[in-house]
């Protein structure tokens, strides 16, 4: 019997670690530390890309991934703490700003393990996988708190389990979640699907559409306190922004906090919110 590989982790990923735990503090570098480290969860989101990319021919829905709807889930919420805007639940009066960032953090790095299974209600999958997980995490960030071990879960596995817009979600958190996961559409998320399929398959639509997008930003807007603007190299990437990306922001409990524009290069911008 061959020897399995075992999976080390990319200068991608290790840059995307490094990003993360300089932009956190408190419970939530914990948090992250305590992701960034678990080797099972690494396999998890490494698997995950196997099924997506070499089975199913879909685009990255692994460690990167997973990374990256963690940042811009992070640039989301800081530019909202910046403009006062209370998350679910300080706005609840249940919790605090870094009880929400460690239930969105747990949720971006372990929304797709579902993939593992395969992609049909892998959000519902997802949920059922990385409960354990996130009871271990959370005994160990709270272990005398149920508390907070019950609302960080909760607002994990709501993150997880409404990434595709598919189930209604209530809280601002999962709403975070939610465009975070759309927002990573640049064409780097499609280079590999991309070069390895040459024959047409089912998702290719979004394979194309996301190798056109060059740039999502997520910065500071000029009437809401976040602004999304997508810049593209041909008008399919207009299909990634308004079949999933503008779906999903129209879900989101945050949609009121959004501004989001969009424009081949060298064009018009088109506005959206």
């Amino acid at each position: 019997m061959n020897d399995i590989k075992r999976n080390e982790k990319s200068p991608k990923e290790r840059a995307l670690d490094r990003k993360l735990l300089a932009m956190t503090e408190g419970k939530a570098k914990e948090t992250l530390q305590l992701l960034i480290e678990d080797e099972e969860i690494h396999a998890m989101q490494e698997y995950a890309n196997t099924v997506s990319i070499r089975r199913l021919h879909f685009n990255d829905h692994g460690p990167v991934h997973m990374r990256k709807v963690a940042l811009n889930a992070l640039t989301m919420m800081s530019l909202l703490k910046e403009a006062n805007v209370k998350l679910s639940l300080e706005e609840d009066e249940v919790g605090s700003f870094e009880e929400s960032s460690v239930g969105v953090l747990l949720a971006a790095f372990l929304h797709d393990v579902g993939m593992t299974i395969g992609r049909q209600d892998h959000e519902h999958s997802s949920m059922i996988i990385a409960a354990p997980y996130i009871d271990a995490i959370t005994q160990k960030l709270y272990p005398n708190d149920p508390v907070r071990k019950v609302i960080t879960k909760s607002v994990a596995l709501e993150g997880i389990v409404g990434h595709m817009a598919q189930q209604k979600i209530h809280s601002k958190e999962a709403g975070i979640i939610l465009i975070a996961d759309g927002c990573d559409m640049e064409k780097g998320r499609a280079r590999i699907p991309m070069s390895m399929n040459t024959e047409s398959h089912v998702g290719d639509i979004h394979k194309y559409s996301a190798s056109a997008i060059e740039k999502v930003k997520i910065q500071k807007g000029e009437e809401k306190p976040i602004r999304i603007a997508v810049e593209m190299s041909a008008s399919v990437g207009f299909f990634q922004i308004e079949e999933v990306l503008f779906s999903k922001i129209n879900s989101s409990p945050v949609k009121d906090q959004i501004e989001l524009i969009a424009n081949v290069i060298g064009r018009d911008v088109k506005r959206y919110l």
